[in-house]
C-alpha cells in the first residue's frame, strides 16, 4: 500500500516542487495516510488546503480505500 501512495503522490509532486515545497509519506496504517510537507509547503498558510484539495484528493482517486491523509 506505501508504494502505491508514493506512486500517487507522484502526479501531485511537480506541482508541490514549482513551489518550492514537496511532500514526504511518513507511514500509512489503518487506511489513513501520514504524511509531512517540506520546503515551502511545510510553513506555507495554505498548506492545509493544499493537503486536502491537492494531496488527498490525488491519492484518494487512485486509492478509494483511504479515509484521511494528516499532515504529521
Amino acid at each position: 500500500m506505501l508504494e502505491r501512495v508514493k506512486q500517487a503522490l507522484e502526479k501531485i509532486r511537480p506541482a508541490l516542487q514549482a513551489d518550492g515545497g514537496d511532500v514526504e509519506v511518513v507511514s500509512v496504517e489503518d487506511n489513513i495516510v501520514k504524511v509531512r510537507l517540506t520546503g515551502a509547503c511545510g510553513g506555507c498558510a495554505f498548506s492545509q488546503m493544499t493537503l486536502k484539495t491537492g494531496v488527498e484528493r490525488v491519492i484518494k482517486q487512485e486509492m478509494p480505500e483511504i479515509k484521511e491523509v494528516i499532515a504529521v
